[in-house]
Protein backbone atom coordinates (compact mmCIF):
# COMPACT_ATOMS: atom_id res chain seq x y z
CA UNK A 1 0.00 0.00 0.00
CA UNK A 2 1.16 3.58 -1.14
CA UNK A 3 0.08 6.65 0.75
CA UNK A 4 0.08 9.52 -0.84
CA UNK A 5 0.65 12.69 2.07
CA UNK A 6 1.35 15.90 2.87
CA UNK A 7 3.28 17.17 6.09
CA UNK A 8 0.77 17.65 8.93
CA UNK A 9 -2.02 17.42 6.69
CA UNK A 10 -5.21 15.56 7.62
CA UNK A 11 -3.33 12.77 5.99
CA UNK A 12 -1.34 12.50 8.95
CA UNK A 13 -4.44 10.49 10.42
CA UNK A 14 -3.98 7.89 7.70
CA UNK A 15 -0.14 6.94 8.67
CA UNK A 16 -1.03 7.04 11.95
CA UNK A 17 -3.70 4.54 11.18
CA UNK A 18 -1.35 2.63 9.45
CA UNK A 19 1.60 2.73 12.06
CA UNK A 20 -1.19 1.43 14.94
CA UNK A 21 -2.12 -1.66 12.33
CA UNK A 22 2.14 -2.51 11.67
CA UNK A 23 1.10 -1.64 8.00
CA UNK A 24 3.45 -2.42 5.41
CA UNK A 25 3.56 0.48 3.28
CA UNK A 26 5.35 3.00 1.72
CA UNK A 27 4.50 7.16 2.28
CA UNK A 28 5.06 9.48 -0.96
CA UNK A 29 5.43 13.12 -0.38
CA UNK A 30 3.16 15.90 -1.85
CA UNK A 31 4.48 19.40 -1.91
CA UNK A 32 0.84 21.31 -1.15
CA UNK A 33 2.25 24.56 -2.88
CA UNK A 34 3.63 23.10 -6.15
CA UNK A 35 2.05 19.77 -6.44
CA UNK A 36 4.73 18.07 -6.76
CA UNK A 37 6.04 14.90 -5.57
CA UNK A 38 8.75 13.98 -3.93
CA UNK A 39 11.65 12.21 -5.62
CA UNK A 40 14.90 11.80 -3.08
CA UNK A 41 15.50 15.42 -2.38
CA UNK A 42 13.91 16.55 -5.40
CA UNK A 43 10.48 17.33 -6.21
CA UNK A 44 9.42 16.35 -9.34
CA UNK A 45 6.67 14.55 -11.11
CA UNK A 46 3.28 16.63 -10.38
CA UNK A 47 1.16 14.62 -7.99
CA UNK A 48 -2.07 15.89 -10.46
CA UNK A 49 -1.02 13.50 -12.77
CA UNK A 50 -2.16 10.88 -9.94
CA UNK A 51 -5.13 12.60 -8.57
CA UNK A 52 -6.45 15.47 -10.97
CA UNK A 53 -7.65 17.81 -8.13
CA UNK A 54 -4.08 17.62 -6.19
CA UNK A 55 -5.58 16.66 -3.15
CA UNK A 56 -4.47 14.02 0.05
CA UNK A 57 -4.44 11.71 1.08
CA UNK A 58 -4.58 9.52 -1.50
CA UNK A 59 -3.88 5.39 -1.21
CA UNK A 60 -2.38 3.44 -4.09
CA UNK A 61 -3.82 -0.17 -3.31
CA UNK A 62 -1.12 -3.36 -3.38
CA UNK A 63 -3.81 -4.33 -6.43
CA UNK A 64 -2.85 -1.09 -8.00
CA UNK A 65 -6.70 0.43 -7.34
CA UNK A 66 -6.91 4.23 -5.75
CA UNK A 67 -9.27 5.42 -3.07
CA UNK A 68 -9.43 9.07 -2.23
CA UNK A 69 -11.09 10.87 0.70
CA UNK A 70 -9.83 10.41 4.15
CA UNK A 71 -12.54 8.96 5.81
CA UNK A 72 -12.92 6.39 3.00
CA UNK A 73 -9.32 5.46 3.06
CA UNK A 74 -8.92 5.64 7.14
CA UNK A 75 -11.83 2.77 7.26
CA UNK A 76 -10.44 1.19 4.35
CA UNK A 77 -6.80 0.72 6.44
CA UNK A 78 -8.91 -0.59 9.41
CA UNK A 79 -10.81 -3.11 6.60
CA UNK A 80 -7.51 -4.04 5.63
CA UNK A 81 -6.17 -4.87 9.32
CA UNK A 82 -8.80 -6.29 11.62
CA UNK A 83 -6.55 -7.25 14.14
CA UNK A 84 -5.99 -3.66 14.88
CA UNK A 85 -9.16 -3.02 16.26
CA UNK A 86 -9.00 0.36 14.64
CA UNK A 87 -12.41 -0.04 13.96
CA UNK A 88 -15.87 -1.34 15.63
CA UNK A 89 -16.80 -4.80 14.98
CA UNK A 90 -20.71 -4.31 14.90
CA UNK A 91 -23.15 -2.42 12.75
CA UNK A 92 -24.36 0.12 14.91
CA UNK A 93 -20.48 0.48 15.89
CA UNK A 94 -19.45 0.94 12.36
CA UNK A 95 -22.40 3.73 12.07
CA UNK A 96 -21.01 5.29 15.31
CA UNK A 97 -17.62 5.75 13.45
CA UNK A 98 -18.59 6.93 10.12
CA UNK A 99 -20.80 9.53 12.43
CA UNK A 100 -17.69 11.03 14.15
CA UNK A 101 -15.76 10.85 10.46
CA UNK A 102 -18.09 12.67 8.58
CA UNK A 103 -18.73 15.12 11.60
CA UNK A 104 -14.62 15.56 11.91
CA UNK A 105 -14.69 15.84 8.34
CA UNK A 106 -17.64 18.43 7.73
CA UNK A 107 -18.23 20.29 10.96
CA UNK A 108 -14.88 20.83 11.51
CA UNK A 109 -12.21 20.18 8.89
CA UNK A 110 -13.42 22.09 6.14
CA UNK A 111 -16.65 24.43 8.01
CA UNK A 112 -14.32 25.65 10.75
CA UNK A 113 -10.26 25.43 10.47
CA UNK A 114 -10.18 25.50 6.86
CA UNK A 115 -11.39 28.68 5.82
CA UNK A 116 -9.78 30.38 8.96
CA UNK A 117 -6.33 28.96 7.97
CA UNK A 118 -6.71 30.09 4.19
CA UNK A 119 -4.75 32.82 3.48
CA UNK A 120 -6.86 34.19 0.68
CA UNK A 121 -10.47 33.92 2.63
CA UNK A 122 -11.84 37.27 2.97
CA UNK A 123 -11.94 38.49 6.52
CA UNK A 124 -15.86 37.99 6.34
CA UNK A 125 -15.52 34.34 5.70
CA UNK A 126 -13.15 33.63 8.23
CA UNK A 127 -15.21 35.81 10.85
CA UNK A 128 -18.48 32.88 9.52
CA UNK A 129 -16.56 30.35 10.07
CA UNK A 130 -15.38 30.55 13.71
CA UNK A 131 -19.00 31.69 14.37
CA UNK A 132 -19.46 27.85 14.56
CA UNK A 133 -15.90 27.57 16.67
CA UNK A 134 -17.78 27.58 19.97
CA UNK A 135 -20.97 25.05 19.61
CA UNK A 136 -18.40 22.49 17.41
CA UNK A 137 -15.83 22.09 19.94
CA UNK A 138 -17.88 22.24 22.88
CA UNK A 139 -19.63 19.16 21.34
CA UNK A 140 -16.62 16.99 21.06
CA UNK A 141 -15.38 18.38 24.07
CA UNK A 142 -18.84 17.29 26.12
CA UNK A 143 -18.46 13.60 24.87
CA UNK A 144 -14.71 13.55 25.54
CA UNK A 145 -15.40 15.02 29.02
CA UNK A 146 -15.53 11.69 30.99
CA UNK A 147 -14.12 9.25 27.86
CA UNK A 148 -10.65 8.58 26.53
CA UNK A 149 -11.81 8.23 22.89
CA UNK A 150 -14.44 9.20 20.76
CA UNK A 151 -15.91 4.91 20.86
CA UNK A 152 -15.29 2.76 23.42
CA UNK A 153 -11.58 2.12 22.08
CA UNK A 154 -9.04 4.19 19.90
CA UNK A 155 -10.41 4.06 16.17
CA UNK A 156 -9.35 5.69 13.31
CA UNK A 157 -12.06 8.58 14.13
CA UNK A 158 -9.18 9.48 16.99
CA UNK A 159 -6.81 9.74 14.88
CA UNK A 160 -8.50 12.12 12.31
CA UNK A 161 -9.53 14.05 15.02
CA UNK A 162 -5.87 14.52 16.66
CA UNK A 163 -4.70 15.11 13.17
CA UNK A 164 -7.47 18.04 12.79
CA UNK A 165 -6.94 19.69 16.08
CA UNK A 166 -3.28 19.99 15.24
CA UNK A 167 -4.38 22.91 13.85
CA UNK A 168 -4.86 25.18 16.34
CA UNK A 169 -0.83 25.97 16.34
CA UNK A 170 -1.94 27.78 13.43
CA UNK A 171 -5.32 28.44 13.60
CA UNK A 172 -6.95 31.26 15.43
CA UNK A 173 -8.43 28.59 17.86
CA UNK A 174 -7.65 28.31 21.29
CA UNK A 175 -7.78 24.73 22.57
CA UNK A 176 -7.60 26.32 26.11
CA UNK A 177 -11.15 26.65 26.15
CA UNK A 178 -11.84 23.63 26.02
CA UNK A 179 -10.55 21.19 28.36
CA UNK A 180 -11.25 17.92 27.55
CA UNK A 181 -10.03 18.36 23.86
CA UNK A 182 -6.67 19.67 25.29
CA UNK A 183 -6.56 16.07 27.56
CA UNK A 184 -7.22 13.87 24.45
CA UNK A 185 -4.61 15.76 22.71
CA UNK A 186 -2.21 15.62 25.69
CA UNK A 187 -3.25 11.28 25.83
CA UNK A 188 -2.82 11.33 22.10
CA UNK A 189 0.92 12.33 22.22
CA UNK A 190 1.66 9.79 24.40
CA UNK A 191 0.63 6.79 22.16
CA UNK A 192 3.91 5.38 20.38
CA UNK A 193 3.22 5.09 16.88
CA UNK A 194 0.88 8.74 17.08
CA UNK A 195 4.53 10.53 18.81
CA UNK A 196 6.01 8.47 16.03
CA UNK A 197 3.95 10.03 13.02
CA UNK A 198 3.54 13.42 14.28
CA UNK A 199 7.34 13.88 14.70
CA UNK A 200 8.26 12.31 11.87
CA UNK A 201 5.66 14.70 9.69
CA UNK A 202 6.75 17.51 11.83
CA UNK A 203 10.14 17.26 10.84
CA UNK A 204 8.85 17.42 6.97
CA UNK A 205 6.82 19.84 8.09
CA UNK A 206 10.03 22.30 8.55
CA UNK A 207 11.51 21.13 5.52
CA UNK A 208 8.45 22.23 3.46
CA UNK A 209 8.32 25.73 4.98
CA UNK A 210 12.06 26.41 4.81
CA UNK A 211 11.94 24.85 1.28
CA UNK A 212 8.95 27.42 0.48
CA UNK A 213 10.59 30.50 2.23
CA UNK A 214 14.21 29.69 0.07
CA UNK A 215 11.41 29.58 -3.08
CA UNK A 216 9.96 33.16 -2.06
CA UNK A 217 13.02 34.90 -1.49
CA UNK A 218 15.19 32.87 -5.21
Amino acid sequence: MQLYFSPLACSLSSRIALYEAGADATYVEVDPKTKLIRDGNDFREDYRGVHPLGLVPLVRTDDGELLTENAAILQYIAACYPDAKLAPENGLGRARLHQWLCFIGTELHKALFVPTMDAKAPPEVKAYALQRETSRLTYVDAHLRDREFLLDHFSVADAYLFAILNWTAVAPIDLAKYPALGAFMARMRKRPMVAKAFTEERALYMEEVARHAAATKA
